[in-house]
């Protein structure tokens, strides 16, 4: 424990019963004089909501350091789903303590959380020197512990280490347990026990007053789980009554107080029974510093629990509907449906959970919410039209979107049961009230995520036109997804002019986050509008405003780094790509960014793309496909598509003409914005397969598709899609050797052309015929990534062929090179 101090992390695992917390305790009183200040927090499976846990954390931190704290716990106020910029908050104010701060989490084995398990080794990986974490634990946390053990930055304490000796259980019987036990006799309780200092302890109580020690030292054997069962019946025999009693029925609750044991317990001593029972070693954890709240041992606990179960069954529901009324009472929500649902008391179960909606949805704690839902019968949830819409959405969420719409329905159907004039059967929240715009709205993401375009804007209109003029949430949600259908059907215009309107909604329902996250949007609606202009200085403009507002807009920040990224790459400024990505990635590394994650994925896979290394390309591609959720946006890039471009360029071909067969693909379908991207992928796949077998015809089937695609982007206005077309439409005609096709397209998309007159050829080694290919797109607006794509080569082998046509033209930059070339007839 004292080599805590040269090291982030000290974890001491073991079973229940071992010592930790005991350890753990009487290495802080060694520590009385030191410069140390030590901040503890006792968990339990209460703990795993992200923002409980952190709440306690920080209020922990703030205790051992004053000062330290402030700030994260009003962030955690106002935005409890920003736990990203509660760390940060907190890590910077640790950085500025002069002394050794020690964070001691007890009983981590409690917390089952992948977003705490997330912010907990973020928080670990940026501690400050000074700062150390110490976790106690039954089981090994899911942390790269082998990364830190190999830098030396870990100390662990297991069960080998906290085993009692014969002579520690010697030391122990007699001495602090006060009995006179035999050598022999201390030997077989110890190895009877295996050194598990829980079970000596039990076996201590249980001798206590016995005249017959032998005996009961031969009678202690068996499995272990027998072992301690018979002795904790002994430790609660030789209880009196009331105190038994006590222990019983108190022990339905995670964490004990007087007032809440007196409310369970119909008693009125509750405080002082806890204070007697702590004094008395009887297995109590006390939680604070004040003496208020404790717990059980857990294990005795769990006996406990089991004797109530045996001896007052039909006492359990009654006691657990007291706790949740007390819990109610002091608005304590989430304990109050916990113990409603151990009750199985599902009327009041519903009634607090819709209570608790609008905290729920403002602090974005679903997985409270969907877990709650799992817990109630069907009929329940359906009874409750507030809860069968958000158990639509959970369905949406998870992927089941034939399970959305009869939630849906029955949320509809339990409105139109009520009498008009007559008062609502359910709790009076916003939620209810604006409960028909939110139907609306789920149906037009329904509709969505099903391809119906149409019955994305009937559904997204309803919910305009319901929707009060202070709704700005509905309102702002339905003009998005009106503005998404026309951005599906190819209607950039449309799209452009509607979703500009949903994102003014959302700035005025006062969601910041949600309103420069849909910038990100919107501009990737301009890029498809041909202007890459006009979608960077969006970011830009959207990038300043998040900075400016710091960390509270992290998320936007970070969402708006992606899609800066995807403009640089596009334009061949990889590093600039890589580097906006990086910035990202500490959000993403922590898990804050779920609905960015798979943009993420597909930015890196295409950034690999383009810096010559397919593998890594398809490995990012492959993390980012399980990540699309289906309804939110719609599919325009599928990430088949997109490895199927990436095997393209590696010259797999079969593999690519698979995926063309397996997504049914075919010069014969009707051309739609929608699919647009997998068509354009399959006349890539006919131009390779005409160069690697010009007799198979298949670049006539790709100029004929092309046609067809030309003539859509150009009905919708589509500049985006045509520089591509148009930059196929080359290939396809430089690929059947139509040299003069091949250069009025390219000049279609050119940017420029640059002033040309006659000149002798040098005696310059000659360009090859694939420098020749490379030399006449760079005579066109495509950045180099995009040329690497049309010539299926990486980007790495572009720019070798390009440094060898420099050096030949004896030119410095792209422009120069075209300029050199023309003069010399050679274009």
């Amino acid at each position: 424990m004292r080599r805590s101090a040269e090291s982030r992390l000290t974890l001491l695992s073991a079973p229940a019963g071992f010592g930790k917390t005991t350890l753990l305790a009487g290495w802080l009183g060694e520590a009385q004089g030191e410069v140390r200040c030590v901040a503890w927090l006792s968990l339990d499976s209460a703990d795993s909501d992200p923002a409980s846990f952190w709440t306690y954390f920080v209020t922990a931190v703030q205790t051992a350091v004053p000062g330290v704290g402030s700030a994260a716990l009003k962030l955690i106020a106002s935005s409890p789903s920003r736990i990203d910029l509660v760390l940060n908050t907190v890590l910077n104010e640790l950085a500025a303590v002069q002394h050794g701060v020690w964070i001691v989490l007890d009983d981590y084995h409690s917390v089952e959380s992948q977003d705490v398990r997330d912010g907990m080794v973020f928080l670990l990986d940026h501690l400050p020197p000074q700062a150390h974490v110490v976790i106690s634990t039954r089981a090994d946390p899911d942390f790269p512990l082998p990364r830190w053990r190999v830098r030396g930055e870990l100390v662990e304490i297991r069960a080998a280490d906290l085993r009692f000796t014969s002579e520690e259980a010697g030391s122990y019987f007699n001495g602090a347990a006060g009995l006179a036990l035999e050598a022999a006799e201390v030997a077989a309780l110890e190895q009877r026990t295996e050194g598990w200092i829980a079970a000596l302890q039990l076996a201590a109580l249980s001798l206590e007053g016995r005249d017959d020690v032998a005996g009961f030292v031969a009678r202690f054997a068996g499995d272990d789980r027998y072992v301690v069962d018979y002795l904790v019946e002994e430790v609660l025999q030789h209880q009196l009554e009331r105190v038994r009693g006590f222990l019983l029925q108190s022990s339905i609750l995670d964490r004990l107080t007087g007032p809440l044991c007196d409310a369970v317990t119909g008693g009125d001593d509750g405080s002082r029974m806890l204070l007697d029972l702590e004094r008395a070693n009887l297995f109590m954890v006390p939680l604070d510093d004040r003496r208020e709240w404790y717990r059980y041992h857990h294990l005795f606990a769990e006996v406990l629990r089991a004797r109530l179960l045996s001896e007052q069954p039909e006492q359990i529901p009654l006691l657990h509907q007291r706790a949740s009324g007390w819990h109610e009472r002091q608005g304590m929500m989430g304990e109050a449906v916990r113990h409603a649902l151990a009750a199985l008391d599902f009327d009041a179960a519903v009634r607090l959970m819709e209570l608790a909606l609008p905290a729920i949805r403002r602090n974005r704690q679903d997985a409270m919410l969907f877990a709650w839902l799992k817990a109630l019968p069907d009929d329940a949830v359906r009874r409750s039209p507030a809860l069968s819409v958000f158990s639509g959405f959970m369905h949406m969420v998870s992927g089941d979107l034939d399970a959305v719409e009869p939630r849906l329905g029955d949320a509809e159907r339990a409105l139109a049961e009520v009498p008009d004039g007559s008062a609502s059967p359910w709790a009076d929240t916003n939620e209810l009230r604006t409960l028909p715009a939110t139907i609306a709205v789920y149906r037009a993401s329904l509709a969505q995520a099903r391809g119906d375009v149409d019955g994305t804007v009937e559904h997204a209109q309803h919910a305009l036109d319901i929707a009060g003029p202070n709704d700005h949430l509905s309102r702002g949600s339905a003009a998005g997804f009106l503005g998404l259908a026309a951005w599906s059907k190819g209607d950039v215009t449309t799209a452009l002019q509607t979703f500009t309107q949903a994102v003014a909604s959302l700035r005025a329902s006062g969601n910041r986050v949600d309103e420069l996250s849909s910038t990100v949007v919107l501009a990737d609606m301009w890029l498809v509008a041909g202007q890459p202009g006009k979608a960077r200085r969006l970011y830009r403009n959207a990038l300043e405003r998040a900075e400016a507002e710091g960390e509270s807009m992290a998320r936007a920040t970070a969402e708006l780094h992606v899609g800066i990224s995807e403009i640089d790459r596009e334009t061949g400024d990889l590093g600039s790509a890589k580097q906006h990505l990086e910035t990202a990635a500490l959000f993403i590394e922590r898990a804050v960014m779920t609905e960015s994650r798979y943009r993420w994925f597909v930015s890196m896979g295409l950034l690999a793309l383009a810096e010559g290394d397919p593998e890594a390309a398809i490995n990012f591609l492959e993390q980012a496909e399980p990540l699309y959720r289906r309804g939110f946006f719609p599919d325009v890039r599928p990430i088949s598509a997109m490895k199927a471009r990436v095997w393209i360029a590696q010259g797999k071909l079969a593999r690519a003409a698979e995926w063309a067969l397996e997504r049914g693909v075919s010069v014969a379908d009707d051309v739609s914005y929608l699919s647009e991207f997998d068509h354009l992928t399959l006349v890539r796949l006919f131009i390779a397969q005409h160069r690697a077998h010009p007799e198979t015809g298949a670049v006539e089937q790709a100029d004929r598709l092309l046609d067809r695609l030309l003539d859509a982007a150009e009905a919708s206005g589509r500049a985006g899609s045509l520089l591509e077309i148009r930059m196929l439409q080359a290939l396809a005609h430089e690929a059947r050797g139509l040299s003069t096709q091949a250069e009025g397209q390219a000049a279609s998309v050119r940017r420029g052309t640059p002033s040309s007159s006659a000149e002798p050829l040098s005696d310059r080694e000659p360009l090859s015929e694939r420098e020749l290919q490379v030399l006449r797109h760079l005579d066109s607006g495509l950045s180099g990534p995009q040329i690497a794509q049309a010539l299926f080569i990486s980007y790495n082998t572009l720019r070798t062929h390009t440094k060898h046509i420099f050096t030949k033209l004896d030119v410095t930059d792209r422009r120069s090179a075209v300029r050199r070339a023309r003069e010399r007839g050679l274009m």
